[in-house]
């Protein structure tokens, strides 16, 4: 029990601090509530933390707990747009760390942060602002599908109106066994990663996932036992409520178009907006400035005969009357306005190696929606480094295949600076590269980037990309294991008046930016011809029967063999061979003898190799180095760099214990540099290893620069691969062998080096 006490505290108002003084009454009690989900307790609680915000909850599975807020305005505001806000944040301290960045704290959010705010985002016909705090992680279960049940469980808890509750799971699929939130040891082996949310009476909110490619039956499988598992949740926090006996605010009507001028908007502009809708000549650009045009005639005249109306009065009069002729054209005539039933695709055309010099590239285009995909391949030292605070909390290690997705204003006719990387095209690339993933080689010798370039959008760029990607992969000679499609399905519904049921509604096919903005779902999925590798499902509805979402795969999967088929028609398979523009990977042994000499001292000798020829050099083992060249032309000045560095080293088989004779290069105050043949590299012969006598410098026994002096082998040592050898050794009276090296040639790269000696007694 939390006893409340009286608070104080400072705020600062007009730029002036004013202390406010609240008073907090009466008992705050703990809530909680266990739940078990396939064996494994799930706990959500309310009323000890963060009780200034609206709603307040901490869930926790196993010791992995995120605490969310939840806080909206109680002021009306005169916009007629409120923004959503989401915000997942990882906590350096949840998984016991210190941020590794110069100031040692949270900086901007990472990809994975904004990716688990935009899943939270996507339930956005419930929540308004939320902000989720990860508490501590245990590296076990993954805090993202946690965020989502605290952001149901806080705004229940609160006093906000809402059309919760909510609940999400994640679903596996482990050796053909489903697994609710599995753990990410689970998920490692998983063919599937779907995140499911779902509303009571076994609606669908929003769906995520991706897959090894997995069958539709299976996938259709795992839908249904996440919605289950969800219903679980959604009873949890319905009775958390009723324990705490929320009130909920009463809500300012929200604005409502006055039905006098939408009836006049009917009389003026009907007949004109239906006949641009049913006029199948026209384009995103036409139509849009066709509507455009009837749009101001009709507003000119509604200020005549209601000039005491806002003008967003007239304005969200017309948006009904428009979009109500939209939708019933489609559920009630089964027609679309660029002319198609509700099953067909737009016209499909694809182009592959659209430049010689990148190393694979692809033209999608279907309808008006055109996207340009290039694969760049370069070394494994450029794959997508993650930090260990990224890895610790959410399991993200390196990877070496990526898409990046890029949206400038002129797909769009629009005008706009081109700056960094939005939510939306890290979201949109994310999706496209979960479709392509699955078919990429593990054991591929390149980091592979696929850009995505949408140079003109009208509808479904993400799967665009998809398809693009997959056709710009065989170009390049990906082994890719098969080829992959995507599609995005519309839904439109008729709903009941008073109970809000779905009464009727209309699937389809492959929809335009229209039919997304008037539409009630956008429902993305792409696979190969065998099965599912990635889907995405946006709603503006409070949920869908699960009927309709397996209807909605089914449609989908229709829609993506017949778009393979047609990809199949341009590159059926990929290239047999990379191009010749593209990158090289060679391997070179390079012995512990000889590694102080090609590293060279401070990696003098592999900065250098790597500032001149532009070839990446990274260590594979101890005597194993991968060699990475952009062009066959920068290998061949790899190899001559190479071959210069160690051209006056050598293999020669020495023998263990011979003596030879060596020739003084350099005095130093440690010793003698010797050669035992002429293009050896000068070793050093030690102060110690000179003489019986202790000596302080070689100049002591008469020693010169050019003198031929006897030394014994003794091997190489063992660590840094050096020649060890003496002449002390030799002043102790013993039957010595004399060995005679002859000259030698350098090394090849590649080959092998005769070698041969002589001995004489």
């Amino acid at each position: 029990m939390w006893l409340a006490a009286s608070l104080c505290f400072k705020v600062k108002e007009a730029g002036h601090l004013r202390q406010k003084h609240v008073e907090v009454k009466g008992i705050w009690s703990l809530l909680v509530r266990g739940l078990f989900l396939s064996d494994r307790k799930m706990e959500l609680s309310s009323g000890k933390l963060a009780r200034f915000a609206d709603g307040s909850a901490v869930v926790q599975l196993g010791d992995t707990a995120v605490m969310v807020t939840a806080v909206s305005k109680t002021k009306p505001s005169a916009s007629q747009f409120m923004p959503l806000v989401v915000d997942y944040r990882q906590k350096a301290a949840a998984a016991g760390r210190i941020p590794t960045n110069y100031l040692r704290r949270e900086l901007g959010s990472t990809d994975k942060e904004i990716l688990t705010s935009r899943i939270i985002g996507r339930l956005e016909h419930f929540i308004d602002n939320i902000l989720c705090n990860l508490l501590a992680v245990d590296g076990v279960n993954d805090p993202d599908v946690l965020a989502i049940n605290g952001a149901s469980a806080a705004l229940a808890l609160s006093d906000i109106p809402w059309n919760g509750p909510i609940g999400a799971v994640r679903v596996g699929l482990v050796d053909g066994e489903t697994i609710i939130n599995p753990t990410r040891k689970q998920m490692s082996s998983s063919a599937l990663n779907l995140v499911i949310a779902g509303a009571p009476q076994n609606q669908v909110v929003m769906l995520e996932a991706s897959a090894e490619n997995i069958l539709q039956q299976d996938f259709c499988h795992a839908i249904k036992v996440g919605v289950k598992h969800t219903q679980q949740i959604i009873q949890g926090i319905q009775q958390l409520v009723k324990e705490q006996g929320v009130v909920k605010r009463t809500v300012q009507k929200l604005f409502v178009a006055p039905e006098e001028i939408v009836e006049c908007v009917k009389k003026l502009a009907f007949n004109k907006i239906y006949a641009v809708f049913t006029d199948s000549s026209h384009d995103k650009i036409s139509r849009d400035e066709a509507i455009n045009k009837i749009r101001l005639e009709t507003e000119e005249q509604l200020k005549e005969k209601f000039p005491e109306a806002e003008p967003y009065e007239i304005i969200e009069s017309f948006n009904m009357v428009s979009k109500d002729i939209f939708r019933n054209l489609v559920l009630n005539e089964y027609r679309r306005c660029d002319g198609r039933d509700l099953t067909s695709l737009r016209d499909i055309k694809c182009e592959v190696n659209m430049f010689k010099m990148l190393h694979g590239s692809a033209l999608f285009q279907r309808g008006q929606t055109q996207v340009l995909c290039t694969v760049t391949f370069d070394s494994l030292e450029s794959s997508v480094k993650s930090d260990l605070i990224s890895t610790a909390v959410s399991g993200i290690k390196d990877k070496n295949f990526m898409l990046h997705y890029e949206f400038p204003p002129y797909a769009t006719n629009e005008i706009g600076k081109v700056t960094g990387m939005n939510r939306r095209e890290l979201g949109h690339g994310a999706l496209a590269e979960r479709a392509l993933k699955p078919i990429i080689p593990q054991d591929f010798p390149f980091t592979i980037r696929v850009t995505s370039e949408v140079l003109e959008s009208n509808g479904s760029s993400s799967m665009a990309s998809a398809c693009g990607g997959s056709l710009a992969l065989m170009d390049a000679g990906v082994p890719v294991s098969s080829a992959v499609a995507g599609v995005a399905i519309g839904l439109v519904t008729k709903c009941s008046v008073e109970k809000g049921d779905i009464e009727d509604y209309r699937l389809l096919t492959d929809i335009l930016g229209i039919e997304d903005y008037y539409g009630d779902m956008d429902f993305k999925m792409a696979g190969t011809n065998k099965g599912i590798t990635a889907l995405q499902a946006d709603l503006k509805l409070p949920g869908i029967p699960v009927k309709i979402v397996m209807e909605a795969i089914q449609q989908a999967t229709a829609a993506k063999r017949e778009i393979l088929q047609i990809m199949n028609q341009t590159l059926a398979k990929p290239r047999p061979n990379r191009k010749e523009s593209g990158p090289v990977v060679e391997t070179i042994h390079v012995p512990l003898s000889k590694r102080l000499r090609f590293v060279g001292p401070g990696a003098y000798n592999l900065k250098k190799l790597q500032a001149q020829t532009g070839v990446t050099v990274s260590q594979l083992d101890e005597e194993t180095y991968s060699v990475f060249a952009p062009t066959p032309s920068a290998m061949h000045e790899a190899r001559e760099f190479i071959r210069e560095i160690c051209k006056d080293d050598q293999e020669v088989n020495l023998e263990f214990g011979a003596v030879y004779t060596a020739t003084i290069t350099e005095i130093r105050d440690s010793g003698v540099m010797v050669k035992l043949y002429p293009n050896m590299t000068p070793v050093l012969l030690h102060n110690s290893q000179l003489d019986q006598r202790k000596i302080k410098h070689p100049s002591a026994l008469g020693l010169e620069v050019g003198q031929e002096i006897q030394v014994k082998y003794f091997g190489r040592d063992p660590t840094d691969g050096r020649m060890r050898l003496s002449r002390k050794i030799l002043q102790s009276p013993a039957t010595t062998v004399l060995k005679t090296l002859t000259d030698k040639n350098s090394i090849v790269l590649g080959g092998t080096v005769p070698q041969s000696s002589t001995s004489s007694q």
